[in-house]
């Protein structure tokens, strides 16, 4: 009979020896990891406060820094870093990104070791060109980059081909590709017209010489797009959308609206149209598919078999049919939802947004009429010389 208690009780002992040590075993990896936690904390809090801080505080050195034109805040980290002014180019544009600074100007500066990474920050908001710009051009929004390229022409010694040819350069494509985050292997689609499509940022630009050369402008352009993506970078990932695709949808945006107020709300139009598994049909896609600036499409046309046209293949089209602004990206990732699925543009710009197709076609019917009389005055060729 006291065989039999003892060997329970044996058994017992056993399970609470081992129970002991499991919680031992744990303690001890909690401890550790909490251990490691903490000198990672701290040596992280030391590094970034270190990064953040002043290179030389004690005995500052002043050094004179060129900020070119267009210059990204990637490129302006690179140029800090290479002049000995902050340890790390790339946190310094990771920091610009958190503190969702932008206005960085072009010019001569003189700049301490002795600045914070907030002090250089903020100096580089300041600076002025020191010089008057030899060229002088500016590029509207909304325009194709075979316009674009023409406007680079009558602004420049340089012919309307030999720009076209850079710009469809597949090595130098492909090389821009591996300098500029912004574009990746889906401008190389052989589907595209142009690679560099939509990627061309649309303003006024200011050379210090009088003939830059035309990759020189193309990198300007596409330094001010990298600028407005990196501004826009979290909401950008947020839209479960690639960069290429909010461009595309950018350029829709920009030929489709005049008003600042109606790039919102057809933003919101077209993703809700996505998110409804509805083909966008929209007339600026049919255009772009045609080669012919349009302002009226036929039903012949809307046939037309192009990943341009919305109107035959659902989804976003293959790439951007134009260039947009800064203000038609931002309303390509913060759409305003109306709960409209349609939306008419007047020829006087206004747009009338319908949520069922029975009330946009009464709309379609009405004005239809205002874009006959238009074209057959000549009024739409007129005022597409004038944007």
């Amino acid at each position: 009979m006291s065989n039999s208690n003892e060997k329970p009780r044996s058994l017992y002992d056993k399970r609470v020896s081992q129970a002991r040590i499991v919680r031992r075993v744990v303690f001890f990896c909690v401890l550790g990891l909490l251990i490691v936690g903490t000198i990672l904390g701290i040596s992280s809090y030391y590094y970034l406060k270190n990064a953040l801080g002043p290179i030389d505080e004690e005995s500052p050195e002043e050094i004179q820094v060129t900020i070119p034109i267009g210059s990204t805040a990637n490129q302006i980290g690179t140029i800090l870093e290479e002049e000995g002014l902050v340890r790390n180019g790339t946190l310094f544009r990771y920091y610009v990104r958190y503190k969702n600074e932008s206005g960085f100007q072009a010019g001569e500066y003189n700049l301490s070791t002795s600045m914070t990474l907030d002090e250089l920050i903020s100096e580089l908001k300041e600076g002025r060109v020191l010089e008057e710009p030899e060229l002088v051009f500016t590029i509207p929004e909304g325009r194709w980059l075979e316009d674009v390229a023409v406007m680079i022409a009558n602004s420049t010694g340089h012919a309307v081909e030999d720009i076209q040819a850079v710009l469809s350069d597949r090595e130098y494509v492909e090389a821009l590709i591996d300098q500029y985050p912004m574009l990746t292997e889906e401008i190389l689609n052989e589907s595209i017209r142009h690679p560099l499509e939509g990627y061309v940022f649309p303003a006024q630009y200011e050379f210090m010489v009088e003939d830059p050369s035309i990759k020189d402008i193309i990198e300007a352009m596409l330094n001010r797009t990298q600028t407005v993506v990196d501004e826009l970078s979290s909401e950008i990932a947020e839209s479960g959308y690639t960069i290429h695709e909010i461009l595309t949808l950018a350029s829709i945006i920009e030929r489709e609206a005049k008003t600042s107020e109606d790039r919102y709300k057809i933003s919101g139009v077209l993703h809700d149209r996505l998110e409804s598994d509805m083909p966008l049909q929209v007339d600026p896609t049919v255009a772009y598919a045609i080669g012919e600036h349009r302002y009226m499409t036929s039903l012949t046309d809307l046939k037309i078999d192009s990943p341009y046209n919305t109107y035959r293949y659902k989804g976003i089209p293959v790439g951007p049919i134009a260039n947009p602004g800064k203000d038609s990206i931002q309303a390509a990732v913060r759409p305003e939802r109306t709960g409209a699925l349609f939306f008419y543009a007047r020829v006087n710009g206004e747009v009338i947004y319908s949520e069922t197709y029975e009330e946009h076609n009464r709309v379609h019917q009405q004005y239809r009429q205002e874009w006959i009389d238009a074209e057959s005055q000549g009024e739409l060729e007129e005022e597409q010389e004038n944007e």
